[in-house]
This record gives structure tokens, sequence and C-alpha cells, in this order.
């Protein structure tokens, strides 16, 4: 049992049993699908025995592709179709979507089921209910298509006027229904057509897999700002890839739950002539400003091509070009052994190279690898690794490990070392709920495996052997169970100096080689997310240091200070945890914005664990001292709560900043009209007075900005805010929160009621939704500028800030202090986000 892990991650019961490779899916917004049966269950990896999602599987009408005569019917053809009795589908494939997808900032997922059926879901966010809200059909858009082009191939030729119509028409559910039904009254004009041309048309429209793409960033010179868009690939019992093209939404929100889904239809791609079994995407980047796309896909005639995507092409044109995709390699050509999963990743050390594992139903894989510049690919190795078909492969840590699970109910970890792969220990710390006395030898298979966005986690789905199982208490209702394994631990380079034996006598249970790679990954973990693009979301990483603070107080300390020695000041010695500390505090103005989120989120909730949020306010007001909130450890949190509120006001600065100076440009540029979704900023009134009241902290150029601007507009400081319940007046005192003048009885007494102040504008929030950070518990009603978080450093130079504001968009809803996802506050028994 592994001595280093954090605590133990509660295995999470299913009541459906899986059927299928790739069973389970781990999303950017921290959630966990898991295809069970006729179900997929989503859940949260914290709370295994908490609300859940669901999606309902449920059987479908066969789709009118044409009539053929009775005696066609005992046609080999047809036999299959014609002998199909399942009234029960299940779920085959799910995908989730890349951040941003859903009308609540949320991801969306694509569920696949067995009879052939592809449709995609959002959160009910507004909706309170745990079933999710389908809001497209894929395969009735694609049956829209071929119905248009009369089933022609590819229907180049008639693909425009279709991908017009399909745009033009709106998403509602009803108004599809509607042009559904009266395509019913029309079935006794479809033609006659043949036996192979009705298996055919079947099996174009048979899915089989569904597979997002990442966010792909559309920039031009006439709309600076990014756009981004994600491809869904799915791939058919024909060997078709059909490919669509979703947009986020032009306006998020917590509060609508009509609004469209804005998907086209983007091409077919005739990858194999055989079942497409499993796809695969990557985007890599050889360089920032030529992003490459590849897509993988395998077959059940074994073979498995890489293709290369021109992204131009996908997502400029508005026209569908065949050449989009262009073959870069067949890897595969001739395996009688078909293909079940593909997992690809950059290699970590050389950006230009790219793994790919490849599993079979043989339960054999392969690794190969390809260099981007050469177009050269070379096989690492064929290892029969598993009895049964590999259900599942996932990289992690950029390539440093791999790992493999099959139907033969074995998950196993593989270290990939100067291009080899061997096979290390897989510890787990799995520790069952007192009320579940479920062993693991009741395990029977292994369905899929998953990493969490950090990488210190792995997720597996296993099937239950009923047999082994009480049949009145536990196999009447449980059929398969999540399990979780912390990966942190895992030793790669043993050679590696430990500069932890300090910590050692302290809590012996912990060995010293653990511990230096328990501090190489999570360091490597939070340099990911110096990335702006990548979400987040650092769950597994503050759980792995709460649990080490809880044994080890100075060792979680010292990993941290070692990560903002190196991040923050490049610097690569050991200094006092005071000395580094004082150093950030005194050179914020010159760190991204990004890398003040992340400390932001490591003080809050590792470092200031024990304090809600509450009383950091209250100390930053002064109104609380630190010996009365937290007398025990008033000298080990005093420098983290310093850095903590000079971040946040670093910050605030910055919007205020950005707000002032956007403001300055739009009042010179009369002649650019407002566009929809565009930013503009509000609550300059409180934030005027937020200046007056932070003079000695705040810097000259914002002073400048600001006095310039209230000078020219003088009505800036005569807007009185209003109670929401009393109609009082609310005096500015706090950018947190305010409270009104109070209500007047006759007996004299005034009951002033606490308003919420929005976490971007400083105005007081509406009685509506709004919405909630769950790492700093601040609301809001307006939304943060995009280029706000891509700051590098305070500096609001009039002539870059120009072209910057002026095509400022609302970004996703992204907290200004903590840079997570914003959401919408639910009650305890709903299912909700946790990147934190």
């Amino acid at each position: 049992m592994a001595r280093s892990c954090p605590r133990p991650l509660q295995p999470a019961m299913l009541l459906g049993s899986p059927s299928f490779p790739s069973a389970i899916a781990w999303s950017d917004d921290n959630l966990i699908a898991v295809s069970s049966g006729h179900l997929v269950t989503i859940l949260r990896p914290d709370l295994p025995f908490g609300p859940r999602g669901v999606i309902k599987v449920s059987p479908t009408e066969p789709l009118q592709v044409g009539f053929v005569e009775r005696k066609d019917l005992l046609s080999g053809c047809l036999l299959p179709i014609a002998l199909y009795r399942d009234d029960k589908p299940v779920a085959r494939s799910i995908s989730w979507s890349p951040l941003g997808m859903a009308t609540n900032s949320g991801c969306l997922i694509s569920v696949c089921t067995s009879d052939g059926n592809v449709k995609i879901y959002r959160p009910p966010f507004c909706d309170y209910c745990a079933e999710w809200i389908e809001v497209v059909d894929i395969t009735k858009r694609l049956f829209e298509y071929f119905q248009c082009t009369a089933f022609q191939g590819t229907g180049i030729a008639s693909l425009d006027q279709y991908d017009k119509n399909a745009s033009d028409q709106t998403n509602s559910m009803d108004k599809h229904n509607e042009k559904l039904s009266r395509k019913k009254d029309e079935n006794h004009l479809l033609p006659l057509i043949s036996a192979d041309q009705y298996a055919s048309r079947s099996a174009i429209l048979c899915s089989l897999v569904v597979s997002w793409s990442p966010l792909l960033h559309i920039t031009s010179e006439f709309y600076p700002v990014c756009r981004s868009v994600s491809l869904l690939a799915v791939g058919g019992k024909s060997g078709i890839i059909s490919l669509w093209r979703f947009h986020p939404p032009d306006c998020y929100t917590v509060e609508d739950r009509e609004v469209p889904t804005t998907v086209q239809f983007a091409g077919l791609l005739q990858a194999h002539n055989s079942w497409v079994t499993t796809i695969s995407w990557l985007l890599f980047s050889l360089d920032s400003s030529n992003p490459q796309i590849l897509l993988a896909s395998g077959s059940s005639d074994g073979r498995v091509k890489i293709w290369l995507a021109d992204i131009n092409k996908l997502l400029k044109s508005s026209e569908v070009d065949l050449t989009s995709f262009s073959l870069m390699k067949e890897v595969i050509t001739v395996n009688a052994v078909p293909v079940s999963v593909l997992s690809a990743t950059v290699h970590i050390e050389y950006p230009s190279k790219i793994l790919l594992a490849i599993g079979k139903v043989s339960g054999s894989f392969e690794i190969w690898l390809c260099d981007i510049y050469s177009r050269e690919f070379d096989k690492l190795g064929s290892y029969d690794a598993h009895d049964f078909v590999v259900t599942g492969l996932v990289w992690a840590f950029g390539g440093r490990f791999l790992y493999s699970c099959s139907q033969d109910n074995l998950v196993r970890s593989w270290i990939l070392h100067e291009n080899c792969i061997n096979e290390v220990t897989l510890f787990s710390e799995m520790t069952h709920d007192s009320s579940i006395s479920i062993s693991r030898d009741a395990f029977d298979s292994c369905f899929g495996v998953a990493v969490s966005p950090g990488n210190l986690v792995i997720a597996t789905v296993h099937c239950f052997d009923v047999e082994k199982l009480h049949r009145m208490y536990e196999g009447r209702v449980l059929k398969a169970a999540i399990e979780y394994f912390w990966i942190g631990g895992l030793q790669v380079n043993m050679r590696l100096k430990s500069p932890f034996s300090c910590y050692i006598e302290e809590n012996s249970s912990f060995l010293e080689e653990e511990l230096t790679c328990w501090e190489t990954n999570i360091i490597w973990s939070l340099n990911q997310y110096q990335c702006y693009d990548k979400p987040l979301v650092l769950w597994d990483i503050i759980a792995s240091l709460l649990a080490f603070k809880d044994n080890n107080s100075k060792y979680a300390e010292h990993i941290l200070i070692r990560w903002i020695s190196s991040s923050f000041l490049q610097l690569q010695m050991d200094l006092p945890p005071e000395k580094v500390l004082s150093a950030v505090s005194s050179s914020l103005s010159d760190i991204p914005s990004r890398l003040l989120h992340l400390l932001n989120i490591i003080c809050r909730r590792v470092m200031l664990a024990d304090m809600d949020a509450d009383q950091i306010t209250g100390i930053n007001k002064g109104v609380q001292k630190l010996e009365k909130v937290c007398p025990a450890m008033e000298k080990q949190v005093t420098n983290w709560i310093e850095i903590l509120l000079s971040s946040e006001r670093e910050l605030r600065q910055r919007l205020v900043g950005f707000s002032f100076s956007a403001f300055r440009t739009s009042m010179s540029n009369t002649e650019t009209p407002s566009q929809p979704g565009s930013w503009y900023p509000v609550g300059l009134a409180e934030m005027e007075q937020w200046i007056a009241f932070n003079q000695e902290h705040l810097r000259d150029q914002l002073k400048f900005i600001a006095s310039e601007v209230t000078h020219e507009n003088r009505s800036l400081t005569s807007r009185c805010e209003t109670c929401s319940f009393c109609s009082a007046s609310v005096p500015f005192e706090s950018p947190e929160f305010g409270f009104c003048q109070g209500e007047h009885f006759s007996g004299g007494d005034a009951k002033p009621h606490r308003l919420l102040r929005c976490l971007v504008s400083m105005q007081v929030c509406p009685i509506t939704p709004l919405w909630y950070c769950v790492c700093c518990n601040r609301s809001g009603f307006r939304l943060a500028p995009e280029p706000l978080f891509r700051m590098s450093s305070f500096h609001l130079d009039s002539d870059s800030s120009t072209i910057s504001n002026s095509h400022a968009i609302s970004s996703k809803p992204l907290c200004p202090f903590c840079g997570i996802l914003l959401q919408r506050r639910q009650p305890d028994f709903l299912l909700s986000p946790t990147p934190v």
C-alpha cells in the first residue's frame, strides 16, 4: 500500500453496468460521466454518494430511409437489420465537450447509444432537476442532410444549401418535432430501393463512437479577440466520420433555459471501409501562431489512420471542403484484430513529437512515436498487457505515464523511459464506506480509465460479479463501481535528489523517494495551468496538498514555496518562506493575472483552508483581528493572509484600471457602434469611491487615469444606489457588501439590509440569479472582459489598450480574483461542478 498517498477517495456505486470500452470520461469542469447501461451517470469525484445527474437512454423510432421488397428482407445484407430486436438500447460511447460550450459556460456531453443514435445534452443549471437536457439530435440532423443529397455520397453540390438551411433553423425542440411529424405523413412517398441501398443507408446513419476536439481559436485582422469552436467527430458503421462545428454561446446565462445551441454540419470524412471503433483528437502547437490538430481513427479491420486537419478550412470557410483533412499516416495497414481504443498526447520533452497508444480487442496495445517535422513514425513496441479486450488507455503527465485497463479486470500502469515502456506498480488506498461491505474481489471486469484535470488521480469503472454479491441486498441494486487511484506518488526517476529528508522523522509513514515524486508531479501540474487556455480546475491538486498539510504542514508549505520561487521569481535556490512571500508581495505588478489566480486559490483553499471567506473579508476591512479569528495559527497564516489580500487588491486594480481605460477609449471613439456581446464598463462611480478609500495602496497610473475620466465626467459621482428590499439608500463602504440606511418604523428603529455587491462592478446586486464563485464565495451579475485574464502585468498604456478595449467582449464567466468558472449556486441536493 502506498505510504505517501493522500486520503483515500471513496468508490462510487452505480445502478447500471457498462458494456463498451471507454465507458468513463472526466470533464474539464471536474465531473465524471459513466455510460452505465441504459443510464449515463454524472457525478462529482469528491462526493461519491452525493447528488448525481442522469441521462436516460430510451428507444427511438427507426429512421425511414426507404422501402424494400418483402422478399429482400431475407437477403444477407438485411438479415442483421431484420433480426434486430433490442428494445432497450444502452449508452455505447460518451464524450465531454471543452469548457464553455454550454449556455451556462459548462460542458456539453455527447451520447451515442447502441442503436446508433447520437444526442447532445446540457446540464440542468436552471431547471432544478437531475436529468440533463437534450439540445441537439445529431442523428436526425445527419438524416436531414442525406435527404437533401438523396444519399449520394458526400453530396458536395447540395451541401452548401443544406448548411444554409440548417443554420437558419432554430434549435428549438418544439419546432424540430413539428417538422418530424410532417415527415411521417410523407412516408408513403419514400422511394423503393434495393436491399444493398437500404443496408448502406442504415450503416451510414448508425453511429458507433463520438469524440469532441479541443477548443480551436479563430483570430483575424478585423476581429483580434479569439473566438472558439469545437468539432464533434461521429464515427459510424460505414467507415464515415461526420464532423459538426459547435460554437460557444454569444453570451452566457444562469437563468435563460431557451438559449439555442449553435451547431453546423462541417463535412464527411471517408476514414475507413469498415466500422469506425474509436476516435482521438490532439491539438498541438509547434509555435504559438500556428496550432495544428490531428485526428486519429481506428476501425474494426485493425487499421489506424492519422489525419492532419487544416484549421483555416475547417473554421473560417462557410463552405465544406473535403480537403480539410489529409491522410498523414496509416499506422497499421493490415491487421485482423479490431482496434478498441486510442490515446494520443504530445511528448513532454519533445513538443514536435506525438505519442500514440493503440489498444486492441486481443488484449495487446502498441506505442507509436511520430515526429511532426519529418513525419516519421516509429513503433516503440507491442505489449501483450491483457488477456481480453483493452477497454481503456490514457496518458498522464505529458506522456510520462500510460494507464491501461481491460475486460480482464486489470488496471496496469506503465512508465515511458527513453522510448521504452516499462510497467510500474499501481498503488491504491481504497477504504470503503462503513455501510458498504463490498470487496474489490467482487469486481468482474473493467471498462475504462480516465485521468483528472490535474493528472494526480485516475478513475476506473468496474462491473460486479453478481455471484459474489449478496443477491438480496447487493445484487439487485449494485451493478458497477467507480474506483479511484492516486498517481502523484509514482516514481518517475529514482535518481532524483530528495530535498525532504528533514520531514521524514516527523511522519515516518512517508518514503523519501515518494515525497520527491509528489513534489515533482504537483509542481508539474501547477505549471500546466500557467497557460490561459487550460481551465483552472485544481481539485486533485488541492485535495492532495490538504492531505499532506493535515499530516505535515511544513511539507505542503515547502512544496508551494518551491513552486512560487521557480514560477513567480525564477529562483532555483531555497530561501526562507518569509523572504519568498515578501519578494512576491513586492513584485505583484509584474506577475501575470493567471499566476495571481493560481496563488489566490492556493492561499484560500490550502494554506487558509481553516478560515472562511467572511473571516478573510473581515480581516481585510479591519473589522476582525487575526488573533481572534485563528489564535493558534497566527504566526503561520499571517504571511499567507497578507499575500492573498495584496494579490486580490492587485487584481482589483487591474479590473478598475481596465474599466476606466475602456471608458476613456469609448468616449474618444464615437464611430464604433456597440455590438451584441461587446463589453462595456459599468460601476465607475463605485470604482471611484473604492479608489478614494485605498489611495495608499494604489499605483499612480491608476490614480491618473481615474482622475482624468472623472474630471471629464463629473456625473459619475452623482449616482446613489438604493436597497432592493426597502428602496433606502446604500452608501459605499466595502467592495464586498453594503448596508442600506434602514427602514424606519413608527418606533424609530432601523433595520438595515445586508446586500451583496457585484464582484466585477462593485454595484449592489439585484434579487435575481447571480454568478457565484465557489472559491472566494463572491457573487455578481456582471462579467469581466476577456483581456483582463490575459494581462501579463499591470500595464494600462493608452495606445495598446485602445485596440483591445474597443474589441473587448464579455469573456466566459470567470472570477476576476480566482480565475475559475462562475456558476449558479445550487441547493445541496443538486449536482454542481467543484473546480477547487
